[in-house]
């Protein structure tokens, strides 16, 4: 089979997987982030339509490494899959109801006959940048909470909470890492701005907004890191057996030290990247590489260690891992062979990605085909 791999040695494989398009779907998170500025950076409404048509050249590679992120989730571990989007459906649906707002925003913004007019498809842009990557963070922060869900005998899900995964406001820690991604983002958009756009008065506005958004994004990522570091996690024995113990994801951390390095190292190119963005045009790319290497290891640190990546605190041995979550060993070796398609894709991407941005966008690229 695929290369000789063990059933487990294939769900730690497909983790990495997922934990490296988790990183790239939060690097490209730019994209809503810039949508949350487009009225902070532009001074008139040419300068606005530089900035959306700026972000519109790649928000399909955004919205595609969502769907794959999805998909891959789907197809390695699909009981994960089901719990989740089959029970907390209504975060789900809002979330992608947000995606929606985007995807027609683009298409109708500038079309002619348009009765709902720019400013409202503006504010739909708003809405996916701000709310949609919010509701992520939150959805993702229930990897170290915990849900309301009891699997039966047969693994059917029952979800106990009476709102279908918005119970998950509730919990004032989820919010840490929303607000946390919500920041990110927009420092991810005005690095990405700085490099890719011509306007001298875009880009002063950029290099000073991106110190505030980064003064307010560390606190509430620093704060997110302290809080699953300190709370009690969701252990998982050899046995397979879960229970409520303390210090558990910062003793994964200390258990797998590449993971902690991984960390680290995250977080010293982020920073990086924001210094170089303050100082040259280049500083997305190192940013983008800390971006994702840092979400790596969360993801990481709480589906390989010794943890339950989504923990049900309604019944703890309902809690799902990797080993009780994901397809056959079949199913794994077949998507492996598929998954040696990854780099040629990633390779397609970055092609792609350097022949849009061969040349810096001004207004005078502005046309009638714009976003």
């Amino acid at each position: 089979m695929f290369f000789g791999l063990e059933h487990a040695s294939l769900q730690v494989y497909w983790w990495i997987i997922l934990s490296l398009l988790g990183g790239l779907l939060v690097f490209m998170f730019f994209v809503q982030g810039g949508q949350g500025l487009i009225d902070r950076l532009s001074s008139n409404d040419q300068e606005k339509t530089l900035l959306i048509n700026c972000l519109g050249r790649k928000w399909e590679l955004g919205f595609t490494t969502l769907v794959l992120f999805g998909g891959a989730a789907f197809a390695a571990f699909p009981l994960f899959y089901s719990t989740s989007f089959g029970g907390a459906y209504w975060v789900w649906l809002v979330i992608l109801f947000c995606f929606i707002l985007q995807a027609v925003s683009y298409e109708y913004r500038k079309k002619e006959g348009n009765f709902l007019g720019s400013k409202t498809y503006e504010v739909f842009l708003k809405i996916n940048g701000i709310l949609g990557v919010f509701l992520i963070g939150v959805a993702v922060s229930t990897f170290f909470a915990g849900s309301e869900f009891v699997l039966d005998e047969n693994r059917f899900v029952e979800w106990r909470g009476a709102f279908r995964g918005l119970e998950q406001l509730a919990n004032p820690f989820n919010y840490l890492l929303g607000i946390a991604l919500v920041f990110l983002s927009r420092i991810l958009a005005e690095s990405y701005f700085i490099n890719a756009i011509d306007n001298a008065q875009i880009v002063e506005k950029a290099r000073k907004d991106i110190v505030i958004n980064t003064l307010l994004f560390l606190p509430f990522f620093l704060g997110f890191l302290v809080w699953i570091c300190l709370k009690d996690g969701f252990f998982v024995d050899s046995a397979g057996v879960v229970s409520l113990q303390p210090y558990v994801y910062l003793q994964n951390f200390l258990d797998n030290p590449i993971l902690l390095i991984l960390l680290l190292v995250g977080v010293v190119l982020v920073l990086g990247g924001i210094y170089g963005s303050l100082k040259c045009t280049k500083g997305i790319f190192l940013l983008g590489i800390g971006v994702v290497f840092s979400v790596m290891a969360v993801f990481l640190n709480v589906g390989l260690g010794n943890s339950a990546f989504y923990p049900s605190i309604t019944d703890l041995q309902s809690s799902l891992t990797i080993a009780n979550a994901s397809s056959s060993y079949y199913t794994l070796s077949v998507m492996g062979y598929v998954s040696l398609l990854v780099p040629f894709v990633l390779g397609y991407i970055v092609y792609v990605w350097r022949v849009m941005d061969s040349k810096k966008l001004s207004t005078s690229d502005l046309d009638e085909h714009s976003y």
